[in-house]
């Protein structure tokens, strides 16, 4: 594992957002969704394509609240320009399960 300084992790920008539309990425190599997710005044909504389809449908995720990265540059995924890293983890059969606060707070809210 290789160790980070203090001011490294402070450059992440991780913040709380909420998934606001979910859509099957059908251009997607692997199964994926596009996730539209508002990270509140400061940053507003924001894009990502997630590859989460083994654990959520699409009507699940609307209204969930979610941990992004969002001062990483844009990328190019097939037609889609994502403009965020929603964060999750993988579980014991590979499905991403995601990060999310356990109690509500705010859109836009950094994590500490």
């Amino acid at each position: 594992m290789q160790v980070i300084d203090w001011d490294d992790f402070a450059k992440v920008e991780l913040r709380v957002g909420r998934v606001v539309d979910a859509q099957v990425f059908a251009a997607a190599r692997k199964p994926a969704y596009v996730l539209q997710v508002d990270f509140g005044a400061g940053i507003g909504v924001l894009k990502s394509s997630a590859q989460i389809t083994g654990l959520y449908q699409p009507e699940e995720l609307l209204g969930k609240l979610v941990v992004g990265v969002v001062n990483f540059p844009k990328k190019q995924i097939g037609p889609l320009m994502s403009e965020c890293l929603v964060t999750g983890f993988h579980d014991a059969d590979g499905n991403v399960a995601l990060c999310v606060p356990d109690r509500a707070v705010p859109p836009g809210t950094k994590l500490m």
